[in-house]
């Protein structure tokens, strides 16, 4: 039985996130190999993490900084390393190398983080009227650590497209994997079954608070022209600032952690997303084509999920075009019909998980049976392996021998 250890930045939590529920949409496509899985972090767990045991996958805390682990990757031997996110790469990339070399080891970007990271910059530099436009560490960071990889899975098709096309990075080092989704199998409500408007995002997410901020000041307007409707606000992790957002006169409620997604997205009418920043595919967006809801939404919200220009809603450019088309698709029955249509469609044509996995699966065993040739192959890899392995090794090393004397 071959063997998969995931190195986590967080533990998944599918219910309060995307990137949750795309790490356990992974998970499911190595144990369909029969792979044997374990799954290892330096993070605690919390009260939301999904719990591993239900799909027999082993769980494992691991330390920063510290030689344990080069003990237990010995000890486990896997055939394949996943890291989820870049940081965890930087982390623990060089010991992998060190004590499993002929592992092969594959990165999930979830998005690109320099990209997420670049767009906020921008975002507040035109808020502040300010400009900033250098190539960020965040950007070498993360290609850098593409480069090392065997393997990195990009989310999205636009993402995958400027990585090969502006930054030319080698196409055979990456894979197109996106987020698996499909139509809602159980019965879903009609326009006139539905009610209010709603949103939903992990408050501690900053491109989702910036969007709860947008949607305050855009709300009035839109209540102004539908008087008897709500606006309510779902998300992990409220802060105080956002539950001070809650105004029941205006009807703008903060509800906090969603209990059931389901039933969340099946009774309202139509979905708001002016989202100003961000990166990957927003699970968001994808999951309400799922349940048949609408959505309005901005051209980085679409970003990855969009099919031959068709949206299940509206893509807005401006506020008051944001507006205009929350009003229409709300108010008028034949547009949000026909928007829940053009949805499940893009389900159908993008998203089904047949159209990925058998791909996927053929990469893996081509690279494992190829590993030593491939990585001859991307010779930039070699050297930034062979560099970050002595530098980050270095740093590692003194760290953890300060840490014992602290001790």
């Amino acid at each position: 039985m071959k063997k998969l250890l995931i190195i986590g930045a967080v533990w998944p939590e599918p219910n309060s996130t995307a990137a949750g529920k795309r790490m356990l949409q992974i998970i499911s496509i190595f144990k369909d190999l029969n792979y044997e899985i374990t799954f290892c972090s330096t993070a605690s767990k919390s009260e939301h993490s999904f719990d591993l045991n239900f799909l027999n996958i082993s769980s494992e805390n691991i330390l920063l900084n510290d030689s344990s682990f080069d003990d237990f990757v010995k000890k486990f031997q896997p055939d394949v390393v996943l890291f989820d996110r870049f940081m965890t790469e930087e982390q623990f990339g060089w010991r992998v190398a060190e004590n499993v070399p002929n592992a092969t080891k594959i990165l999930d970007t979830e998005d690109l983080h320099f990209l997420r990271k670049q767009r906020e910059i921008d975002f507040k530099s035109e808020e502040e009227n300010t400009s900033q436009k250098e190539i960020s560490d965040t950007f070498i960071r993360e290609i850098s650590s593409i480069l090392r990889c065997d393997l990195s899975l990009i989310i999205s098709d636009f993402e995958q497209n400027l990585l090969i096309e502006k930054y030319k990075i080698n196409p055979e080092i990456l894979y197109y994997l996106p987020m698996f989704s499909e139509k809602f199998k159980g019965e879903i409500p009609g326009f006139q079954e539905r009610k209010n408007f709603m949103h939903i995002g992990n408050f501690l997410h900053e491109p989702n608070w910036q969007t709860v901020l947008i949607l305050k000041k855009l709300w009035k307007s839109i209540k102004q022209k539908l008087p008897d409707s709500e606006l309510h606000i779902y998300g992990s992790y409220v802060t105080e600032k956002a539950k001070q957002l809650h105004n029941e006169k205006e009807g703008f409620i903060i509800k906090g952690r969603a209990n059931s997604v389901e039933e969340v997205f099946l009774n309202y009418k139509v979905l708001l997303a002016r989202i100003p920043f961000g990166a990957g595919i927003k699970g968001k967006l994808l999951e309400s084509m799922e349940f048949g809801l609408p959505n309005i939404t901005t051209e980085i919200g679409a970003e990855g999920i969009q099919f031959d220009e068709n949206w299940n809603g509206f893509i807005t450019k401006s506020d008051e075009e944001f507006i205009e088309k929350s009003i229409n698709l709300y108010s008028v029955s034949s547009i949000w019909e026909n928007s829940q249509k053009i949805g499940f469609e893009i389900l159908d044509k993008k998203f089904k998980r047949n159209l990925f996995e058998q791909g996927f699966i053929e990469r893996i065993q081509s690279l494992s049976e190829n590993l030593e040739s491939h990585r001859n192959e991307n010779y930039l890899g070699k050297i930034l392996q062979q560099n970050a392995l002595q530098s980050t090794k270095f740093m590692s090393k003194w760290i953890e021998e300060k840490n014992k004397k602290l001790k």
